[in-house]
C-alpha cells in the first residue's frame, strides 16, 4: 500500500456530474464539499484550477490541484464513477432519483516526467467567465488545449492569467498521458 510510482506525490482531483440533471450536479456538489474537508483534515492544501457551475444547483465540473504527502496514494482510490439514490428536493412528485458523478484522480507529473512535442499541441484561446471583473470581458485569458496524436481536449479558465490556465493545462495533460 502506498508503494506506487507516484503515490508519495501530488493528485489532480477532478469531479463532473453524470446521468441525472439537476440531482447529479447537486450529488456533485456534496462530493466536492466532502473531498475538500478531507484535503483539509489530512493538512493538504489544495487549489482550484477549473470550475463550472451547475445550472439550478450543485456543480457540473470542478477540478483541482491537491498538494501534500501521499495525495495521489491516498486519492486514487476514489476514482470512478459514484452513485447516489435518494429522494429528490428537486422532484415535486418525491419520487426516488438516481445520480451519477465522475471522479478523476490524477497523479501530478513533474515537466521531464512525459515527452510533449510541441507540434502536437493545438492551443485556442478565449474569453472566460465568471469572477475577475472586467478582465473576463477584455482579455482572452481562458486556454483549449487540443493533443493531436490522442485526442484529448483540456480546457482551463480559472485562473486570471493566460500563463497560469497554460501551464494548468499541460500539467493536466502530462497527468493523462
Amino acid at each position: 500500500y502506498l508503494s506506487g510510482p507516484y503515490d508519495k506525490g501530488n493528485a489532480i482531483l477532478a469531479l463532473h456530474a453524470g446521468q441525472g440533471g439537476t440531482e447529479a450536479m447537486d450529488w456533485t456538489g456534496m462530493l466536492y464539499r466532502m473531498y475538500t474537508r478531507y484535503i483539509e483534515q489530512k493538512g493538504w492544501k489544495y487549489e482550484e484550477m477549473d470550475y463550472t457551475q451547475g445550472d439550478e444547483a450543485g456543480i457540473k465540473s470542478v477540478t483541482v490541484e491537491v498538494t501534500g504527502r501521499f495525495a495521489f496514494g491516498f486519492l486514487k482510490a476514489e476514482a470512478g464513477v459514484h452513485r447516489l439514490v435518494r429522494q429528490s428536493p428537486f422532484n415535486a412528485d418525491k419520487l426516488r432519483q438516481t445520480s451519477f458523478a465522475m471522479v478523476e484522480v490524477l497523479p501530478v507529473v513533474e515537466e521531464g516526467g512525459v515527452d510533449i512535442k510541441e507540434e502536437d499541441l493545438v492551443w485556442e484561446f478565449y474569453r472566460s467567465g465568471g469572477k475577475g471583473g472586467q478582465n473576463v470581458n477584455k482579455v482572452s485569458t481562458a486556454v483549449r488545449l487540443k493533443h493531436t496524436p490522442t485526442g484529448i481536449i483540456i480546457t482551463s479558465q480559472a485562473q486570471r492569467y493566460q500563463g497560469q490556465n497554460r501551464e494548468f493545462a499541460l500539467k493536466m495533460l502530462r497527468a493523462k498521458l
